[in-house]
């Protein structure tokens, strides 16, 4: 069972009577379960995948309910979203059989987006992507999906050959080619794809949850307390602007990512 620590940084300020600075750290990230069903632990990040799954499906279920030829308000804004990835992603790394495969990045997209935008909606401010298993989670599905495809498009043999054996090269340079691009393509790959979207939000939450207790306890009667306390909470807003950036960046090249990654299952020359 994963206990969530205090956090003590409102029991602080820097006062003659005061504490250290309570750093944040990370039991930022640990959850006690909320409540139990059957042998698993339900906590605060696995309700909010729940309700963001709920969120989604409700909202492009909303969108297309009734839907026209010339698409107006929410229809919209739901058409914009789908022809952003299907032409920005889809089409333009697979080409015209990314089509097929549409469905999967448009639920990576806006699912991993979405779990990112938490960590600046007031109430709830913690992004579900910082925790490891929840990229690792996105990871794996990509994984069993472009691999096996591309076993089956390609053939076992064919696919092993075409990702360790790339032609054009000089044949003494695959011994040491053919062990790299195997480790780097089946493991390395899965590997950097989920840990690049968790230290990206990871670090971008641990960083604005500094500022932010910084704010805080430097708040005071001292001269040195009141601009470091205005100086980090200017802070606070400049990195929550920065992180609604990179909660999108972040979506987009694990998106992007996918694309590529199917292309490559598809046709070799990929």
């Amino acid at each position: 069972m994963v206990v969530r620590v205090p956090f003590s940084a409102w029991g602080c300020n820097l006062q003659p009577s005061g504490c250290g600075f309570p750093a944040p750290g990370v039991e930022e990230f640990q959850f006690a379960p909320i409540f139990t069903v059957g042998p698993i632990d339900v906590d605060k990040p696995m309700i909010l995948l729940a309700a963001c799954s709920v969120l989604l499906m409700a909202f492009f279920l909303f969108a297309f309910r009734k839907p026209k030829m010339v698409p107006r308000g929410v229809q919209n804004v739901a058409e914009l979203g789908y022809t952003f990835i299907r032409d920005g992603i889809a089409r333009d790394v697979i080409g015209k059989a990314g089509e097929k495969y549409v469905p999967l990045l448009f639920t990576a997209f806006f699912m991993i987006w979405l779990l990112n935008f938490l960590e600046v909606v007031p109430g709830i401010q913690f992004p579900v992507t910082s925790v490891l298993a929840y990229p690792v989670a996105f990871a794996v599905i990509v994984y069993v999906t472009w691999v096996p495809l591309g076993m089956m498009k390609q053939g076992p043999l064919g696919f092993f050959k075409n990702m360790m054996f790339p032609p054009g090269l000089p044949k003494w340079l695959y011994g040491i080619l053919a062990p790299i691009e195997f480790i780097s393509n089946l493991l390395v790959r899965p590997f950097t794809h989920c840990i690049r979207l968790f230290a990206n939000m990871f670090a971008g939450h641990l960083l604005l949850a500094t500022f932010t207790v910084a704010t805080w306890y430097l708040f005071s009667s001292s001269v040195i307390g009141i601009v470091g306390s205005v100086a980090s909470f200017a802070m606070t807003i400049a990195v929550t602007a920065f992180e609604l950036l990179i909660q999108g960046l972040q979506a987009y090249i694990f998106t992007l990512l996918t694309a590529v990654y199917i292309a490559g299952a598809l046709e070799a020359e990929h």
